[in-house]
């Protein structure tokens, strides 16, 4: 009984079955490990010959492979590369160098302040003339024409009237239909300039109208059809009212 226990014959199979640690197992695959000169040894002359290669001698293989490692892991001495060859397997990694990223430079856009220093939008005296944006009507009656798909008669009025509320309106003459206040109605002619709250308007007369948007309701009349637009609804940038969604509405108060 004691040599079964020893020995593990006959035993359970869990008491000297396995290996000692530290050991692979016999019938395991085992890592033959190659003499020193075999990675500088040269080729075999059949191979050479198949592969068309000229035949070097071990000295010249070794300075190839330290020269090529060193082209492969920059980042390695020599010492530590000759280290790793002699222990393990390495695998040839390309570094990339790093590209510096190069900061784009914004563009400076001049600031509210510094505009009205310039005057940029300031209309200068000798061109505050009706007639000289004439021409300028004459284009954005062409261009709601296109955008209107002609304005031919049989067309909707809801369609003309969606198209209106998100083009552009240089150009463009107006009248002041109501407002609470009385001195704005009936001032007709030209946008020559949209802001967010008021309108520009150059008149007959030769005169510059700065009418505010707020308690007014414009009406704008082209090829038969009149569309009116409430500016208490309508305090909008150009730019914005383009992307803006406009809902419905029974009723609209000045």
């Amino acid at each position: 009984m004691e040599g079964e226990r020893e020995g593990g014959g006959r035993g359970d199979g869990r008491r000297g079955s396995g290996p000692p640690e530290g050991r692979p197992p016999p019938d395991g695959p085992r890592c033959a490990v190659p003499p020193a000169g075999a990675l500088y040894g040269g080729l075999p002359r059949q191979a050479a010959e198949e592969l068309s290669l000229q035949p070097q001698g071990s000295g010249e293989a070794k300075a190839f492979v330290s020269a090529f490692l060193k082209r492969s892991m920059p980042k390695m001495k020599d010492e530590a590369i000759q280290d790793v060859l002699s222990r393990k397997a390495v695998i040839l990694e390309h570094y990339a160098k790093k590209r510096k990223k190069q900061k784009r430079k914004k563009t400076k856009s001049f600031t509210a302040k510094q505009r009205r220093e310039m005057r940029l939008f300031e209309i200068e005296p000798e061109q505050q003339r009706y007639a000289i944006f004439l021409p300028l009507h004459e284009l954005w009656k062409q261009y709601i024409r296109d955008l209107c798909y002609g304005l031919k008669p049989d067309a909707q009025p809801q369609m003309v009237q969606a198209k209106l509320l998100k083009a552009d309106l240089h150009g463009a003459i107006v009248t002041v239909t109501k407002s609470k206040c009385p001195s704005y109605v009936g001032i007709t002619g030209i946008i020559l300039q949209e802001f967010k709250h008021v309108f520009k308007i150059i008149t007959k007369e030769d005169k510059l109208k700065v009418v505010p948007k707020l308690n007014n309701v414009f009406s704008l009349e082209i090829d038969g059809f009149i569309s009116y637009i409430y500016g208490s609804k309508f305090q909008l940038r150009a730019s914005e009212r383009s992307a803006k969604k406009f809902k419905l509405k029974g009723t609209i108060d000045l």
